[in-house]
């Protein structure tokens, strides 16, 4: 006897002002909060379904796909302000206002979109990765043209073991182990979504001067008038956890908010917890 696969119900779209088609699932019942992906994230990531599951019970969840990602579409030449329309159409879908929480990349675009009028409600941030460090391949600002000198010839692969090792900090041995698990090619296949998420990270960067690396400048957030909490994981490596000190410092009126015995891989109870709390 054969079974049949589990329906996966489609997802809903809403069209950008740049025309792209931008994919999202609606879940649970109560305030809009949307959820922002980092890099590599899709909305059906399991860590971000688990994530959903967690709160819908107190918010109509929002989970979208970032251009370029999933079930949502793309349209050239990229843009910071393309990524802020894409929120900003699913804000419009969740009735207007929402809060919102981002995880990383999607963090700094969740700053971004608050510094640029988005209607949100109380931003949350999960390690946004302003990170600073001499050797400029530790940067975003820095990956920025070798990225995208591997993407333009090709070498999806190289170019995401370099973000993998040098902006992700991720030892070459696991890289090297993840070459030969399925999960390279989704991966791979998202390679292209990279750039999106150094450039809406290195906005809030700008280049050393001389031997020096990158310098942060969050200067342009003075416009942010929303609440927002930055959240970091107590076991997160030191670049990560100072970056978080950096944006609620620099972010007006801002709060840092520890999680305890977290990091970048959080555990969704314990997130969706303090967001609850958070944005009761």
């Amino acid at each position: 006897m054969s079974h049949a696969s589990p329906t996966i119900a489609p997802p809903h779209t809403v069209t950008s002002a740049d025309g792209t088609v931008i994919a999202y699932d609606a879940t649970g019942t109560g305030p809009a909060l949307v959820l922002v992906g980092g890099a590599f994230s899709e909305r059906r990531f399991p860590l971000t379904l688990e994530l959903v599951e967690q709160l819908a019970d107190s918010f109509t969840v929002y989970n979208y796909d970032r251009r370029g990602r999933g079930d949502s579409g793309d349209t050239s030449p990229y843009a910071i302000e393309r990524e802020v329309e894409d929120l900003d159409a699913v804000i419009a879908a969740a009735g207007g206002s929402a809060f919102v929480w981002g995880l990383s990349s999607g963090a700094a675009l969740g700053i971004e979109a608050a510094a640029r009028g988005s209607h949100i409600s109380s931003l949350a941030c999960y390690e946004p990765p302003y990170v600073v460090n001499p050797d400029p391949l530790r940067t975003a600002i820095g990956l920025r043209a070798p990225i995208a000198a591997l993407l333009a010839a090709g070498e999806k692969s190289k170019a995401v073991s370099l973000f993998m090792t040098k902006g992700m900090g991720m030892p070459g041995v696991i890289a090297l182990g993840m070459k030969l698990s399925p999960m390279w090619k989704r991966l791979t296949a998202l390679a292209n979504t990279i750039p999106y998420d150094l450039a809406v990270t290195s906005a809030a960067m700008k280049p050393g001067i001389g031997s020096a690396g990158p310098e942060l400048d969050g200067s342009r957030w003075a416009a942010i008038g929303c609440p927002v909490t930055v959240m970091a994981g107590t076991k997160s490596p030191e670049p990560l956890r100072t970056a978080a000190e950096w944006a609620a410092s620099a972010v007006p009126g801002a709060t840092l908010r520890w999680m305890p015995d977290q990091n970048h891989t959080f555990k969704p109870p314990v997130v969706a917890a303090a967001l609850k709390e958070m944005f009761r």
